[in-house]
């Protein structure tokens, strides 16, 4: 039975991480380039949270609501203010200029809050859940992060396939210079990608500083698990997304099962199986070789 039950802890653990990969999968996939401040920027929307619950004195996921806004338009001005540019010079230049920016966020980050580690309070809900047995237990709070990350995932399924500017995403992710020439507006895209894409790391910030506790370092370490998430499902798909998010919990679950020093390890040995005998990823379509 504890072999059932890390296999659940895993699964509602791959629902923080597909959170963290939804956004980063999505820039990608439009701008075609890497966003390494993407684990510090979740970061930032969690100290947000934080802060604001605690000064406004509001529940967490009431500030989470508020915080989403914020957070939108810093991915707006993060892609006006320096991808836009980055950009012109070629993918390289973003992903170093992202990388300057993770390190901007992370330093100020330990200024303003120090390196000690928080949570944020959410009562009875992180530590209650529903008992199966004697061994198996489902926390609510993993139940929650499993069905907003669906949520999300499905939301954004609709968003692209039904409305206009999803369909403009999809466009401007497959020819942006052929979607410029029947009118797209390359520059309004990329700010409504990069809007989404920040948005939902401060969701997924958020929902990790629920789960477990926080600190201005942590950034680095949750962009390569988003990496390895978006990697093990499939670079531009949103569903294998969550199913790389979940493959991967599992295995940090199972692994820890086994001994505790293997839960990273099991982890990256996953990462790298699905890179050597699927490198589309367990959902991505292969491409054809022209």
């Amino acid at each position: 039975m504890n072999w059932i039950n890390a296999i659940v802890q895993g699964v509602m653990l791959g629902g923080v991480y597909a959170l963290f990969a939804c956004g980063l999968s999505l820039m990608f996939g439009v701008m075609r380039t890497v966003n390494l401040s993407h684990g510090d920027l979740a970061v930032l929307g969690a100290f947000l949270v934080a802060v604001l619950a605690a000064a406004v004195g509001i529940s967490p996921f009431f500030a989470v609501l508020l915080v989403l806004p914020v957070m939108g338009l810093v991915g707006v001005a993060l892609q006006r203010g320096i991808l836009s540019k980055a950009l012109r010079t070629g993918e390289m230049s973003s992903m170093l200029a992202t990388f300057g920016l993770a390190i901007v966020l992370q330093n100020v980050l330990l200024e303003i809050f120090s390196a000690d580690s928080r949570s944020l309070d959410i009562g009875s809900l992180s530590t209650s859940g529903l008992q199966l047995g004697s061994s198996v237990s489902i926390p609510y709070l993993g139940l929650l992060t499993v069905a907003v990350a669906v949520a999300l995932l499905g939301g954004l399924q609709l968003l692209l396939a039904r409305t206009g500017i999803g369909r403009a995403i999809r466009a401007t992710a497959a020819d942006a210079d052929t979607a410029e020439l029947v009118g797209i507006d390359s520059r309004r895209v990329y700010a409504w990608a990069a809007a989404i894409a920040v948005a939902t790391a401060g969701l997924a910030g958020a929902f990790f500083a629920m789960r477990s506790s926080f600190s201005p370092s942590m950034g680095p370490t949750q962009l390569l698990f988003a990496f390895e998430v978006v990697v093990i499902g499939g670079l531009g798909s949103l569903w294998g997304t969550l199913a790389g998010g979940m493959v991967l919990g599992v295995a940090q679950t199972v692994g820890a099962q086994v001994d505790p020093r293997f839960s990273i390890v099991a982890g990256h040995a996953v990462f790298l199986a699905v890179l050597a005998f699927r490198p589309q990823g367990l959902l991505g379509m292969r491409r054809s070789r022209t």
